[in-house]
């Protein structure tokens, strides 16, 4: 395995969905939806769960369905305390600094939302740059026009010399079809679209070792 490239997803990869900030951001777009889109409570999950998986986020659909803005509906799904749920990673930030491969931010989410992640926890001068929803603009992962923006920015052109990190396995699916060495963080066991399933960021050197050389 020849790794040149590097892309790491934010939320739930650079910190544990255990620290209950996903799931705070989730509840934020549940109200969004409620109390600026007038959606009843009753139909939110299930419209959630047919927006992700046609559109491979929420935000994309109610763009598509209810021309909702996208600054507007990220400033509000993200306005939380993000110090009540993250804090400083300096083992994290030793790995990434020891990584001799160019690493990016891939993620759906937005610039200020991945800085104010980052920042707090320590690893901001860590990447080499960031492709994030604005960037991607009319697509998000996982579809596949999205992958293919992220190696243009990242000056790659070859997904066989790139991994992809992500806790999502739909958005490792098409990482893998395209040649991506593809990483599962935030589990245990195997899946067929992972080359590698990580419990946590933490624990990188352990499982991919292959990175280092």
């Amino acid at each position: 395995m020849s790794i040149d490239t590097i892309f790491f997803d934010l939320d739930a990869t650079l910190y544990p969905e255990s620290n209950g900030l996903w799931p705070a951001i989730r509840s934020k777009i549940d109200q969004y939806m409620h109390e600026r889109v007038n959606i009843p409570l009753s139909e939110i999950p299930n419209l959630r769960e047919d927006y992700y998986i046609h559109y491979g986020t929420t935000l994309r659909g109610l763009q598509i369905h209810y021309d909702v803005q996208a600054e507007e509906y990220l400033n509000f799904v993200h306005d939380l305390p993000l110090q009540e749920y993250l804090e400083p990673n300096p083992a994290l930030r030793e790995i990434l600094f020891s990584i001799p491969k160019k690493r990016w931010i891939f993620t759906n989410s937005d610039q200020p939302h991945v800085e104010r992640v980052l920042s707090i926890l320590g690893i901001s001068d860590c990447f080499d740059g960031l492709v994030d929803v604005y960037a991607l603009e009319p697509h998000c992962k996982p579809k596949q026009e999205a992958y293919q923006i992220a190696l243009k920015f990242a000056g790659n052109a070859d997904p066989a010399t790139c991994a992809m990190l992500d806790d999502s396995v739909n958005n490792l699916t098409p990482a893998k079809k395209m040649g991506f060495f593809t990483v599962w963080v935030g589990q245990n066991g195997t899946h067929p679209m992972a080359d590698r399933t990580l419990s946590e960021i933490n624990d990188l050197p352990k499982v991919v070792p292959e990175f280092w050389f």
